[in-house]
């Protein structure tokens, strides 16, 4: 950049010289016309100068410029704003979570005969099938029929990533609990009641959830959510559990049910000091699904007063399941289960976990139990199943009594028809059989109409 001044001055000062010496010439004699040119030639040589000191003035600020740009490198550009998270297919988002809301709404309409009495106003048969309530030894009475919409569910679903870790969790409810004895004689009550309650971290389950025990996947499409009560593993508790691919593992809230000694009703304990573990190993593939799960189990009883007790056994048992796809149309569904005190897990409490001795000691009872159903699909929307489902108890009479239970069997068969999606209309007839160690039985047969529409 001085470069370019000095030339300029140079330029300068060479004019300033020519004209001078022009006007020297001039006084000096020279021709007027001559000096005024040469004065003229000298102003135009003296442009000439500053134009080629401009362009090199120019050309040098180029060549500072490029070396500068070599020399500092170009700040960076901008951090691009983060994507907003894409609109969740299903729910809506709150925070890092996506929310999800679902259920439905069941209407169910059911005329039933009991061979051996009726059961009271607001018993919970008169809804589902449980076979340990199936009333033995009384009058049979004419056909009852009850209509109800209890079994309509709700539920709420969370699930999103926090600090890199998936997180989930549901509550799930409905109105199967009659306040007090219930009423049907005006606005047929209900109360909501929890029924799945649970947060998932990774592969962390806490709370209250189907039972590790049970193989839900495999339960067959029944009018009323139970379907083959006595010979299917079937309990919802809290639990802590953990699953890594097909293996799963649990800690559950223990109970321990007892049968008193010659018998008597039954005693639940809730003195369990060790929580119940299971655990379940499930493989999948296009045949279908089976798994196997294992459960350990403290039984345990203690009382106080003048004759005091304090006992505990050991629980065990195994079982098996299996969903077996046969073709396009069809699959048939298995479960097996038994072991000893674990009547809790089974049937809905059908036999108890465990006998009182003379002497005071809990003595497991030994159940086996288990289920057949196959499903055929007619035409698109139309669908039949077929059921088996069978429970017997190993009861040390001696110790039991003659009235706890031996044995229940079942058979069922509906129809489900979705003429439009999620709506199921279905028809099921079904008998049920309840036999005492004693002999005694009782059995019950059920028409089931029911509506369905889930959202």
């Amino acid at each position: 950049m001085n470069h370019g001044h000095r030339w300029l001055s140079g330029a300068a000062s060479a004019a300033l010289l020519l004209v001078a010496g022009a006007a020297h010439a001039q006084t000096a004699g020279q021709d007027p016309m001559e000096a005024r040119i040469a004065a003229l030639e000298a102003q135009l040589n003296a442009l000439k100068a500053e134009l080629a000191a401009t362009r090199g003035e120019q050309a040098q600020t180029r060549q500072d410029v490029i070396l500068l740009s070599q020399q500092t490198p170009s700040p960076p550009a901008p951090a691009a704003a983060p994507a907003a998270p894409a609109a969740p297919a299903n729910g809506f988002r709150i925070g890092d979570h996506t929310v999800t809301v679902g259920g439905f709404l069941k209407l169910d309409m059911m005329a039933s005969d009991y061979s051996g009495g009726d059961p009271a106003n607001g018993d919970a048969l008169r809804e589902f099938y449980l076979p340990g309530s199936i009333p033995v030894g009384g009058a049979g009475e004419d056909t009852a029929t009850d209509f109800n919409a209890r079994q309509t569910r709700l539920w709420l679903a969370t699930q999103g990533e926090v600090a890199g870790h998936r997180v989930g969790s549901r509550i799930e409810m409905d109105f199967q609990v009659l306040p007090g004895a219930g009423d049907q004689r005006t606005t047929s009550p209900a109360n909501l009641s929890l029924r799945r309650a649970f947060v998932t971290i990774d592969g962390w389950l806490l709370g209250q959830e189907w039972t590790n025990f049970q193989n839900t996947t495999v339960l067959p499409e029944t009018a009323d959510y139970i379907g083959p009560s006595e010979g299917t593993v079937f309990a919802r508790q809290a639990q802590v559990r953990y699953t890594s691919g097909p293996f799963s593992i649990s800690v559950e809230n223990p109970e321990t049910t007892i049968s008193p000694f010659g018998g008597g009703a039954r005693i639940i304990a809730d003195d369990n000091s060790l929580p119940d573990l299971t655990a379940r190993y499930t493989r999948t593939g296009s045949w279908g699904e089976a798994s196997l799960a294992g459960i350990v189990r403290q039984l345990k009883y203690e009382t106080v007063g003048l004759t005091p007790i304090d006992t505990d056994a050991m629980g065990w048992g195994l079982s098996a399941a299996a969903k077996l796809n046969l073709g396009a149309n069809d699959d048939l569904r298995l479960m097996i289960s038994g072991g000893e005190g674990i009547g809790r897990y089974v049937g809905l409490n059908f036999a108890n976990d465990a006998v009182l001795t003379a002497s005071g000691d809990l003595e497991p009872i030994g159940v086996v139990a288990g289920f057949a159903a196959w499903r055929h699909v007619w035409v698109p929307g139309v669908r039949t199943n077929l059921i088996f489902s069978h429970q017997s108890v190993d009861n040390d009479a001696t110790l039991t009594g003659l009235g706890v239970n031996r044995s229940a069997t079942s058979w069922r068969a509906n129809v489900v028809w979705s003429p439009i999606r999620a709506l199921d209309v279905g028809a099921e007839i079904m008998t049920g059989e309840r036999e005492l160690q004693s002999g005694v039985t009782g059995d019950m047969t059920r028409l089931h109409l029911f509506t369905r529409y889930g959202f």
